[in-house]
């Protein structure tokens, strides 16, 4: 490993947001990149509920004591995304754009697709819980791969975006990267399976595609001020060649990443980049001095 990808220790660092000067479309006249974005704010709160609830049930599995500190940071950094994700929901709603109908439909998915089913203690209930650690290592790669291209979207600070927004995202995913070994050394730790990495990255790829481009969709169809909004993937290719979305060849070129027997998520990001980007977070610098 090398200097740039020491391991640090997670801490869950309490930020907090005011949106009160922040506009319906913080990126200044493109609301189809403001929505395409704003899905985090739908997408991310249950699923990182649900992290949460899988790992605190994995931890008797832990034989490593590093591993085990390391999930329990993790398990910390995940529930305050959440929570401050679902904090620009109440934002939205002043602005006219109620996300309910979206949201109630990825808290199915997570709390009653993806959550406890009422197996019988033993192999059955083994595999369940194996197969949604492996769920969250596949998901964990896109959201590393995200937050590393959000930390480094220049062309989003020269179109003037607003700069509270960048920094909820840009604390989100410098965290991504920070502890972005963590889910995928857990799913080696405890299970390890190459078929099971292979099957449930191909869940967690198409699940993610499909409700991201649900929620672009539902944005710009219930955005008030757009007479006849909609999302198109030919929206996004342009938008990612500008430098204001990823493009669709990086996210491609990440696939064979993932599924190489060789992969590990230190490849990805940088973790240098992510400890200086939260050492100068006007919100977790904040936090910093509040919880001195």
């Amino acid at each position: 490993m090398s200097n740039t990808q020491a391991r640090v220790p997670l801490k869950a660092r309490k930020v907090s947001f005011s949106w009160d000067g922040t506009p319906l479309h913080w990126v200044p006249e493109d609301p189809f990149t403001t929505h395409t974005i704003n899905v985090l704010h739908l997408l991310l709160p249950a699923g990182e509920r649900w992290f949460v609830h899988v790992y605190k049930q994995v931890l008797p599995y832990i034989r490593d004591e590093r591993l085990r500190e390391d999930v329990i940071g993790f398990i910390g950094q995940e529930a305050m995304h959440s929570q401050a994700h679902d904090e620009v929901l109440p934002h939205l709603r002043e602005q006219g754009l109620d996300p309910t109908p979206y949201t109630a439909q990825v808290d199915w998915f997570f709390e009653k697709l993806l959550g406890d089913r009422t197996l019988p203690p033993g192999r059955a209930r083994r595999w369940w819980l194996m197969e949604r650690v492996a769920l969250i290592a596949a998901i964990e790669h896109y959201t590393a791969f995200l937050g590393n291209w959000v930390l480094n979207a220049d062309e989003l600070d020269r179109r003037g975006a607003d700069p509270t927004m960048l920094d909820l995202l840009r604390w989100h995913g410098a965290e991504e990267v920070e502890h972005r070994s963590v889910a995928f050394e857990l799913f080696m730790h405890v299970d390890g399976s190459y078929r099971r990495r292979v099957r449930t990255w191909a869940t967690a790829f198409s699940a993610l595609v499909f409700l991201w481009q649900r929620g672009a969709r539902f944005f710009m169809e219930n955005d008030p001020t757009l007479i006849d909004g909609k999302a198109s993937f030919k929206d996004f290719h342009v938008r990612g060649r500008r430098g204001l979305l990823p493009t669709a060849g990086d996210m491609l070129r990440s696939i064979p990443r993932y599924l190489s027997r060789d992969y590990h998520p230190s490849q990805e990001g940088d973790t240098e980049q992510a400890v200086a980007y939260l050492a100068a977070s006007p919100a977790a610098t904040a936090a910093e001095k509040r919880a001195a």
